[in-house]
């Protein structure tokens, strides 16, 4: 009976059992042996572009991101407060929020900021509201204020009139204030409480033209505005850059002092609020001998210098930890043509290292006792562009990439962690140092609520380059003895996967109606093969299948 339920399994998976010989990875799951509660932490998305939020393609993407959480998505974006009319461009966007008459008086406008969260709330979304950059009647330095960045241009060609610190501080504070205001009078101020908020972005690096003692005094002037607003409101930061970098790491360390023990330069007192602890961490791929190689140990090291910091301070422990920006590299508005090195984005690269990159974060969190909340993928669309020009995003003119299916296959995870044990095992430790550049990282996460199981596998490895592909022997222990239904979710490059089907079509920048559909279907999470209802005898489940380099599956077991 065992060898017949293992032989059809093989055959559900498209598999004969003379391929499971060579190369074999054996996974082990066990749901009796709960880890944790697995928290969404998969569940943040952000961008530069806020503009973007009530377009077209913009709206399709987060009703999406939407439907596939099963808790509300958080939101963090750029540029909520710049100067201008509204227009987006590449790394651009603005509200005009603020401005002055001409006696200097303060005239506030939220018609656009209401539109983007009015987007949000009615899709059961949470802003994590990022307090910046510096209108420009509120600079103290404020020309040149509008830059036109391309992919092209040098980076720092962004960093103008609105890094700088505010003419007016209290000015500052009063707009925090009556942004919070408002927002308490629109959305009410049970749903305001459950945002996050955070003063600027990235003060260590050209963002903030200020001192940190200026950055320091932004934030207790902002923190101020917005408690006397709302004092249940939740703030944080300081959302600096890779903590792998001493310079960074110095800044992060001496803010949560300035928080713990400085002077607040609003009240005189000691110390300012501090709901909850951000930081950005980051991955460096390049071009090799001809392909790219990413560098998510870089990530994950970057990821545990900054969980270690946190862990160093005992009093703020317990606060939650948000990875304000969790990428594989910087640059989300970085095309391929400028920057090759990005390749990965497009295709299946992008979704394994997704999947291998966020399990590990679970792990380095637990290694540091650290309390993770959520790590913001800094990847949303971009509208009006060509087919997949290789931005960092999850879609394309309305079309999903494969690493969106990721996203979807953490949506169907919910419960608590469960122990897996794999054959070739790869722990987050060993990828700090090594990255992976020598065996692939074949490895899974798995999770178990009531009634179900859920188990995720990748086949990952830094450098995209042909391979064989594993043979995964996969056995979920712990499942009561009866009937089961087995479906088997996939992404690789026959899978979920409509930059494949893109490129079969000859690559079309003009798809007509028809091409237009397929490709929006190909963009959804597909089946490996149809669901198989299985009986389960000792309680072990056993699923024998092929994974190709970069492929991700999803086996989720229901009972």
């Amino acid at each position: 009976m065992k060898n017949l339920l293992l032989t059809v399994l093989l055959t559900v998976a498209g598999l004969s059992t003379a391929q499971t010989e060579a190369g074999e990875v054996a996974i082990k799951v066990d749901i009796t042996q709960k880890i944790e509660p697995m928290r969404p932490v998969w569940a943040w998305f952000g961008y530069d572009e806020p503009n973007y939020t009530y377009m077209k393609d913009g709206v399709k993407l987060l009703t999406e991101i939407s439907q596939l959480s099963p808790v509300p998505v958080n939101v963090r974006v750029h540029n909520l407060l710049t100067s201008g009319d509204g227009v987006p461009a590449l790394k651009w966007g603005s509200t005009n929020v603020y401005t002055e008459d001409g006696e200097g008086n303060p005239v506030y406008d939220w018609t656009i900021v209401d539109r983007i969260f009015d987007t949000y709330v009615n899709r059961g979304m949470k802003p994590l509201v990022e307090i910046g950059f510096m209108p420009e009647a509120l600079s103290s330095k404020p020309h040149p204020y509008r830059h036109y960045w391309t992919p092209r241009s040098n980076y720092n060609d962004i960093y103008t009139g609105w890094t700088h610190p505010p003419k007016d501080y209290d000015k500052w504070s009063e707009m925090v204030f009556q942004w919070a205001k408002h927002s308490i009078e629109r959305y009410g101020e049970d749903e305001v409480a459950t945002w996050y908020w955070e003063v600027w972005n990235e003060p260590d690096i050209g963002y903030w033209s200020g001192t940190f003692e200026e950055y320091c005094k932004l934030y207790d002037y902002a923190a101020h505005g917005l408690k006397r607003a709302l004092p249940r409101a939740k703030i944080g930061g300081p959302h600096s850059t890779d903590p792998g970098n001493e310079r960074a790491n110095t800044f992060l360390k001496r803010f949560l002092e300035h928080c713990l023990r400085g002077t607040n330069h609003v009240t005189g007192k000691t110390g300012s609020p501090l709901d909850y602890i951000g930081f950005h961490a980051k991955g460096s791929p390049a071009v090799v001998n001809g392909h790219v190689r990413m560098n998510i140990g870089r990530q994950l090291l970057n990821i545990s210098r900054g969980f270690e910091t946190v862990a160093s301070f005992p009093e703020l422990k317990h606060l939650p930890v948000i990875i304000g920006e969790s990428d594989p590299e910087g640059c989300a508005a970085c095309s391929i043509d400028s920057h090759p090195q990005n390749a990965y984005r497009n295709g299946v690269m992008y979704s394994s290292y997704t999947a291998a990159s966020f399990a590990r974060k679970y792990e380095l969190a637990r290694l540091h006792g650290v309390n993770f909340a959520g790590a913001v993928s800094w990847s949303f669309e971009f509208e009006d562009q060509p087919w997949f020009a290789g931005f960092r995003d999850l879609a394309t003119n309305g079309v999903n990439k494969p690493v969106l299916n990721v996203f979807r296959m953490f949506g169907m995870m919910q419960g608590d962690l469960v122990s897996v044990k794999s054959s070739d095992p790869f722990s987050a430790e060993q990828m700090t140092v090594s990255s992976v550049r020598e065996n692939a990282d074949v490895n899974a996460l798995a999770s178990t609520e009531s009634g179900s199981a859920a188990v995720m596998i990748w086949n990952y490895h830094d450098d995209d380059t042909p391979a064989e592909a594993s043979n995964i022997s996969l056995e979920v222990g712990g499942i009561p003895s009866g009937r089961v239904l087995v479906s088997h979710y996939r992404i690789d490059n026959n899978y979920s996967n409509s930059y494949e089907v893109w490129k079969k079509m000859g690559s079309p920048q003009n798809p007509t109606a028809e091409q237009y559909s397929e490709l929006e279907r190909s963009g959804q999470l597909q089946l490996f093969a149809s669901p198989l209802w299985a009986d389960v005898e000792g309680g072990v489940l056993k699923l024998d299948f092929e994974l190709p380099r970069h492929g991700v599956s999803l086996v989720k077991i229901t009972w």
